[in-house]
């Protein structure tokens, strides 16, 4: 005869919740630790590849100095990051297989720095793949920033989380343009595939912004829309021109090598600082989960300890009627339908509130997820199809606007042709396409 099972009471379910959902607050305000040690690494290395570049491309001339005192302050930050780390792999941390693999790639990365680095010294490498090491690197540490916010999705964080992401990624585009324009004012003549990339990486500043503007809050907005008419970008758009319109092979001033990266790095600075501002958004808006949860325990608690040691009124109604020692007036009957007990109305504010939240994060996983779509599905004609980035964006958005069809549609559908398929359309000629060289 089996044993009757055990009821599980409304309480215990509602107390579990909330210290769940403390839990979770808590496991996010460790990840957004992890993310600003993230983020500090990456701006360090962002200006060690920038140094290095000037280094690498005047032959050692320019930058040595700086270059030694970027490469020490990024040693720190490596640190940092590599006990955090370490921290990671306790399984209260709630790091998931995906994250722990992408540090364990982040990690071999970081033990490789000293052997580019001391290449970099004795100039074994070009500039250009000095600039791709390090970009390379960054990439993975960009890629867990946004593996770890699209997985600690909480409400209340989630603007702050999306426009950290893209602000993280704008801030990259704007490292990599200071990198290769640098690396072309030093070797002091334009060429034709750096030119090509910089206005693919301003392309992509552009896309990330606009999706960091809509998701950052009103204030911050306003104040990011005024610094876009600072001196300090009219400078950049001027030193953006000299490079992307002048034609290839055409002299560039050497010394203009470090006006561009003192321009560029002053742009970056705004950016980081806007990257701070997010930050302490973020550490305020945990904190503000965990007090919040906090309260509705005790709240729940105490309301719990009210219903074991108060009467229901009507089931003190019906013990009054049934008092021998008292003469009724009437049958006992509930006063009003609506005079529910505080718990059901708890459970219910809880079911409404959760519903509000899983609409939010639903739009913020979506505004992630159709972004890594589009990229996927760029990639793929990158590759197939011997295309540039830049061709291979224009070509989804092309046919969106063909057949009016959403981006996110084609580029779906794109993900979804067989190899065939794509055999077929690269042997048919396709107007302005270039082959990469």
């Amino acid at each position: 005869m089996s044993s009757p099972r055990k009821s599980v009471a409304a309480s215990d379910l509602v107390l579990c919740a909330k210290q769940l959902e403390i839990e979770a607050a808590r496991h996010l305000a460790d990840r957004v630790e992890l993310v600003d040690a993230i983020g500090h690494l990456i701006y360090a290395l962002q200006r060690e590849r920038g140094t290095a570049s000037v280094f690498v491309a005047s032959g050692g001339e320019r930058f040595g100095d700086a270059r030694l005192t970027t490469i020490g302050e990024a040693r720190q930050h490596e640190q940092r990051l590599h006990a955090l780390f370490a921290g990671q792999m306790d399984r209260d941390a709630g790091a998931t297989a995906r994250m722990l693999s992408l540090m364990a790639w982040v990690a071999l990365g970081l033990d490789a720095l000293d052997e580019l680095r001391q290449q970099i010294a004795v100039l074994k490498l070009s500039a250009h793949d000095a600039v791709a090491a390090y970009s390379r690197l960054i990439a993975g540490l960009v890629e867990l920033i946004f593996l770890v916010a699209d997985a600690t999705l909480l409400p209340g964080v989630t603007g702050p989380l999306v426009a950290f992401v893209h602000l993280v990624q704008s801030t990259e585009a704007a490292g990599q343009e200071r990198a290769v324009g640098a690396q072309l004012f030093a070797a002091g003549a334009n060429n034709e595939g750096q030119q090509q990339r910089i206005a693919h990486l301003i392309a992509a500043q552009e896309r990330s912004l606009q999706v960091f503007a809509d998701f950052v809050d009103p204030a911050l907005r306003v104040r990011w829309q005024q610094q876009q008419l600072s001196p300090d970008v009219a400078k950049l758009e001027r030193m953006r021109r000299i490079l992307c319109i002048g034609r290839p092979g055409a002299p560039l001033d050497r010394h203009a090598s470090e006006e561009w990266f003192s321009v560029c790095s002053d742009r970056m600075a705004e950016l980081w600082h806007f990257q701070i501002e997010l930050l302490h958004s973020l550490r305020e808006a945990c904190a503000a989960q965990i007090r919040m949860a906090q309260q509705d325990l005790l709240d729940s608690e105490g309301l719990l300890r009210t219903l074991r040691s108060n009467t229901p009124p009507h089931t003190h109604a019906v013990e009054q009627f049934f008092d021998i020692g008292a003469q009724p007036d009437m049958a006992p009957e509930l006063s009003h339908a609506s005079e529910s007990t505080s718990l059901l109305d708890l459970l219910q504010t809880q079911a409404t509130r959760l519903a509000n939240v899983e609409a939010e994060l639903d739009i913020a996983r979506k505004t992630l997820n159709d972004r890594k779509v589009i990229e996927r599905a760029k990639g793929a004609l990158m590759s197939r199809l011997c295309l540039t980035e830049e061709e291979a964006f224009k070509a989804l958005q092309k046919t969106s606007m063909d057949q009016n069809r959403r981006l996110l549609d084609v580029a779906e559908a794109t993900l979804s042709l067989p190899d065939l398929a794509f055999a077929q359309i690269g042997a048919q000629p396709v107007q302005g396409r270039t082959k990469k060289r």
